[in-house]
């Protein structure tokens, strides 16, 4: 596509749904998405930043510069092991790290883990965080931040900022609203959720529609796709492809991606609920729901589970766990225990290749 403004950086989508597009970023949107991780995450000189998130995946959701403005330290690993993150932890006084919840569960579960002698702020995205995974990392100790975006906003966008009343709460009630995608960014403009129509849904938590953002946090256009560019800007504001609920208090929860959404009996199943449902075991560390096709009913869950270290509960035991919490018709059909899940180098679970 053609711009007046010319672009600071070209990052590509995880591809997950499709064919990777390439993401055209402005150094207007890249200082202020910086400034952003700088005020929210409260980088100063004294940081000390762990890198476990890739810094090609949206320039490091633009903490390269922000850890930097704020004149704090880098610490590089060459790879997300979790006995050098531990190390790191104990050794090199880690404050900060940014990294998708297959890292929080990979730091949880490990056999180095336990409790810290100063906290560690972790910021996590790329997918609801599980809120039993939200509970072990609070009682270790840790200072846990969702936020949410897409490499077409320069990484992160919104922030589950914690609210001083859920101190009240119990772990388990806390993890939950801290599990919610928040509201926006000191540097973003409002989050929607809108219908078909573009109208704002209800704020019940209850009535679904497409998260939509805009303003300067979000890219310039797709490289040489104007097509897809014109699609995604469909009435001024970009669409994200994330289908979610706002709640009373005005943050948004997603409910699922669009295309992740499984349509059983003419009843949509959200992937995501029956992933919170499973991750709620005690023994499940990372978990993927897909449809598969069903000759009578079209479409039914099947879940992919990677066990805890030493975990041996069987399928049949999730399966009741789940219907425990939801309605029969959104318990999986079949369970896969796997020993992990294949993701792409940003960390999201690929579901195309789960569902093939």
């Amino acid at each position: 596509m053609r711009t007046r403004t010319p672009p600071i950086t070209l990052n590509y989508t995880s591809g997950t749904t499709g064919r990777p597009k390439g993401v055209l970023y402005a150094h207007r949107g890249a200082y202020l998405n910086s400034l952003g991780e700088v005020f929210h995450n409260g980088f100063t000189g004294e940081t000390r930043y762990l890198w476990t998130l890739p810094m090609f995946h949206c320039n490091g959701w633009c903490t390269t510069w922000a850890v930097t403005a704020a004149g704090g330290t880098h610490v590089c690993l060459r790879a997300v092991r979790a006995d050098q993150i531990w190390d790191a932890f104990d050794t090199r006084g880690i404050t900060h790290l940014c990294g998708a919840p297959a890292v929080c569960s990979t730091i949880v579960d490990a056999r180095q883990a336990h409790a810290l002698e100063h906290p560690i702020r972790i910021t996590t995205a790329g997918a609801p965080p599980a809120p039993s995974i939200i509970e072990r990392l609070e009682a270790g100790g840790f200072d846990l931040v969702h936020v949410y975006g897409l490499t077409e906003v320069f990484g992160p966008f919104t922030i589950c900022e914690p609210q001083e009343e859920w101190r009240t709460l119990s772990p388990a009630e806390r993890a939950q609203q801290m599990s919610r995608q928040g509201v926006a960014m000191i540097q973003a403009e409002s989050a929607r959720v809108v219908d078909q129509d573009m109208a704002d849904v209800p704020a019940d938590g209850v009535s679904m529609g497409e998260v939509v953002l805009r303003g300067n946090g979000v890219m310039i256009g797709y490289f040489k796709n104007t097509p897809a560019t014109r699609k995604a800007f469909a009435g001024g504001w970009f669409h994200t492809g994330d289908l979610g609920v706002m709640h009373p208090d005005g943050y948004i929860q997603l409910t699922d991606r669009a295309k992740d959404v499984i349509i059983s009996g003419g009843e949509n199943i959200s992937s995501i609920e029956v992933e919170q449902a499973l991750y709620s075991h005690p023994d499940v560390i990372d978990v993927a729901v897909v449809g598969q096709p069903h000759e009578k009913w079209g479409e039914r869950p099947v879940a992919h589970v990677v066990r805890a270290s030493g975990a041996t509960v069987t399928e049949d035991e999730l399966r009741r766990h789940v219907r425990a919490q939801l309605s029969g018709f959104k318990v999986p059909d079949s369970i896969v225990f796997s020993d992990e899940l294949p993701r792409t180098a940003t960390g999201k679970v690929r579901k195309n290749l789960l569902r093939d």
